[in-house]
């Protein structure tokens, strides 16, 4: 049983150490308004990723997974993406201060969390593949299963933990314009993100499906 443990908390910590949506956005909240901000947003990132992996435990099947779901779903995720990345871009030099005691802030920073790690159909399709993986390839029975991917799930909480631990170490190396910067670049990559998932999720399949229907 230790392998499994060892396994999935390492693939846990692998999956957050990836330069996307998820890992802009939690080191840019921890500096500008503080750890706990990034804390509350892991929180919201672990939840997106329990749900997911009780799907893929419990098997695809239970999904209603459909080509008519899948471009919703990416569509939802598009407009979602832009919305943040434009806020970033245009909001202006941002005032770096610790996170204000209201319920308001940190229902925010964990619904941003949520929909950012919920609303990737690629972290979906992540924890169906390593679920199939540890099935198929590894052979792990039910209850080595469940303990992979519950040590996945704490691997991901400590990785970002951190990650927001860190980054609000390194508060005092940002000033206003680094902060501006920074803000704008984690703007863009939403934005580059989200123009990614509608060409791959939305564009080709339309015009695959028109092409189908005018031949």
């Amino acid at each position: 049983m230790f392998l499994p443990i060892l396994i999935g908390f390492l693939t846990g910590v692998a999956l957050c150490l990836t330069f996307g949506t998820v890992f802009f956005a939690l080191i840019q909240n921890s500096v500008d308004n503080g750890y706990k901000a990034g804390l509350t947003i892991t929180l919201g990132v672990v939840l997106g990723d329990a749900i997911y992996v009780t799907f893929a435990l419990l098997g695809t099947s239970i999904i209603p997974h459909s080509t008519a779901l899948e471009p919703v779903l990416a569509a939802v995720g598009v407009v979602f993406l832009v919305a943040l990345g434009l806020f970033n871009i245009i909001k202006g030099t941002p005032r770096i201060a610790y996170p204000k005691t209201k319920f308001g802030n940190y229902a925010y920073y964990f619904t941003t969390g949520f929909l950012l790690n919920a609303l990737n159909p690629i972290n979906f399709v992540s924890w169906v593949t390593i679920a199939a993986y540890i099935r198929h390839s590894l052979n792990y029975d039910t209850t080595q299963q469940v303990v992979f991917m519950v040590s996945a799930l704490l691997g991901v909480a400590a990785a970002e933990s951190a990650l927001a631990i860190f980054a609000h170490k390194l508060k005092r190396f940002f000033t206003p314009k680094v902060a501006l910067a920074f803000n704008r670049i984690t703007g863009v990559v939403f934005i580059v993100v989200a123009a990614r998932l509608a060409w791959v999720k939305l564009y080709e399949p339309v015009t695959a499906l028109i092409h189908t229907m005018t031949n």
